[in-house]
């Protein structure tokens, strides 16, 4: 009864050929279920359209040799010789999303790219591991030059040392000199020097010949070379994150000079690290540290780490704190390189050593790092003004 009523009502006195069988599938499974994607599995011939049935349950349409599933998302038929896939409503807004996503990169990179260039110049071209420009090439051409000379040396001071089982030189003065003589040298080809304020301090303190830990802020690679310009030519040990090590030329200067390397990772290295520190101090040698840790991205002073002035604190040593000002704007974290001069830019600001002696732990520390805050400029003060 059913199959006469679909043949009287819809197609009457018709047989149709394979398109046309087709076309008729589709429109009866339209009308069934809306929008849905189509389907037809296999090829239909000659097929009576009183032969066709249909479920209302689950609007799908049966004839002899096809079947059409609303739910399908492609049509399958001898009219086309591979699948073809019905965007729908996700897919096209995907591919929408996707197209935006990377028109927001693309803005962003531009973006990016525009300040950089603002910053070193047209000529800037930014990597994964940072920008660099005329300048920075300049500079690390000087310094590489300069490097392999100091490479020679320190390779001679390690056979010396190995040579006479470090008997000579204990205190690993020759490495820390030809190392200051390197920088020095790059700073001048490269006019890197920065201001120092208050030196006359320091010359007070040398001429007591008392060891000291040096302390100062960290925003920029260029640190380094700035405080030592600022000690001057004395044996002074870094203690420094065991990552340098694997830098060239400075990952061999560190080791071979003696300098206090620590795995922050490891309470072990930690202690060792003390006591290294320690003992630089008793036999008269000078320290160095950036007590928070890490350079600062965004050039503001960070938090100090626990137990970065212990050494001076246990062995009774004056800190003498140092403010950098200016280095990041010479080399921010996101250059490779320095990418100009840091004449008439950057600072080295000494203030008068603060004594261990009498003081806590605690109370040391927070006097330190209120010296250090006075002589930063706004933009470098942490916000929070502590």
């Amino acid at each position: 009864t059913k199959r006469k009523h679909y043949q009287r009502n819809l197609f009457p006195r018709m047989k149709l050929s394979s398109p046309q069988t087709t076309i008729a599938l589709c429109v009866v499974s339209l009308s069934a279920c809306g929008t849905h994607a189509l389907s037809v599995s296999r090829h239909v011939v000659g097929v009576d359209v009183g032969s066709i049935s249909r479920s209302s349950s689950v609007g799908k349409v049966v004839g002899v040799q096809g079947t059409i599933t609303p739910s399908s998302t492609a049509i399958h038929s001898p009219l086309f010789h591979t699948p073809k896939k019905i965007k729908t409503s996700s897919s096209l807004f995907a591919t929408s999303s996707a197209a935006t996503a990377d028109s927001n990169d693309n803005e962003d990179k531009r973006s990016v790219m525009s300040k950089l260039r603002d910053e070193g110049g047209k000529f800037t071209i930014n990597t994964k591991k940072g920008a660099f420009n005329l300048f920075g090439l300049y500079y690390c051409f000087i310094a590489t030059v300069l490097g392999l000379v100091w490479f020679v040396e320190l390779s001679a001071c390690q056979f010396l040392y190995w040579l006479t089982r470090g008997k000579v030189d204990k205190n690993r003065r020759l490495p820390i000199t030809f190392s200051h003589v390197w920088g020095v040298l790059l700073m001048f080809f490269t006019k890197g020097f920065p201001k120092v304020e208050n030196r006359e301090i320091l010359v007070d303190l040398y001429q007591s010949k008392r060891p000291a830990m040096y302390v100062a802020n960290h925003n920029s690679w260029l640190d380094i070379p700035y405080l030592g310009y600022a000690i001057g030519w004395k044996n002074y040990k870094m203690v420094a994150k065991n990552e340098l090590g694997k830098v060239p030329f400075i990952g061999k200067a560190i080791k071979v000079g003696g300098n206090v390397m620590v795995d922050r990772a490891s309470r072990k290295s930690q202690i060792q690290t003390l006591k290294a520190g320690m003992n630089w101090l008793k036999n008269g040698v000078n320290l160095c540290t950036f007590p928070e840790g890490t350079r600062s991205k965004t050039g503001r002073l960070m938090s100090f780490k626990r137990g970065a002035f212990t050494m001076a604190h246990k062995m009774g040593a004056p800190i003498v704190p140092l403010s950098i000002v200016g280095s990041a704007k010479v080399m921010p974290s996101h250059w490779l390189l320095p990418f100009r001069s840091s004449s008439k830019i950057a600072k080295v600001v000494v203030h008068e050593p603060i004594e261990s002696v009498g003081k806590t732990e605690q109370e040391l520390t927070e006097a330190v790092r209120k010296a250090i805050i006075s002589g930063l400029p706004e933009e470098q003060r942490p916000l929070d003004g502590k």
